[in-house]
């Protein structure tokens, strides 16, 4: 079972504020995700999108958009983030201290790794959590991004 068909409740989850709740699979990002998306966002860079140009970066290769990488924390984390049993809906609501710090390169293999921060009750059956995450690559110290991201509950 994916965490994202884990059902806990408010006090479940309270309990896990500090806590890792977990970690997604990895996924690889080719060369076509790289391209597709960029169509998608018309950001066509060369160090994206031109293979022969990358090759002569320092980097030497193509890597993935920043925001390709940050698009995935959302799929990730239906893989290692509980929901609020009877939630009616869960949103995005904003990110603190994003940084992409290390880039991903075509063909390297990413996954979310995820802690609940903070557990808030806004009233009304809302609850605002705050998630510290760390986009990882696979065989790389650095992760290619960390953030806070803040995410609504509604009951």
């Amino acid at each position: 079972m994916s965490a994202f068909n884990k059902l806990v409740s408010v006090e479940d989850l309270h309990a896990l504020v500090g806590q890792d709740l977990g970690v997604s699979a990895w996924r690889r990002i080719d060369q076509a995700d790289i391209n597709t998306f960029a169509d998608i966002t018309a950001d066509h860079q060369p160090i994206h999108v031109d293979p022969v140009a990358a090759q002569n970066s320092p980097l030497g290769t193509t890597i993935a958009h920043g925001f390709l990488t940050l698009s995935l924390v959302a799929s990730f984390s239906y893989e290692a983030v509980p929901s609020l049993e009877g939630a009616k809906m869960c949103m995005n609501y904003g990110f603190n201290k994003l940084r992409f710090v290390a880039p991903v390169k075509s063909g390297a293999a990413v996954r979310g790794r995820f802690a609940l921060k903070s557990l808030q009750d806004q009233g009304g059956g809302r609850y605002l959590s705050t998630l510290d995450v760390a986009v990882e690559i696979e065989g790389v110290e650095k992760p290619a991004l960390v953030l806070e991201w803040l995410t609504l509950t509604i009951m």
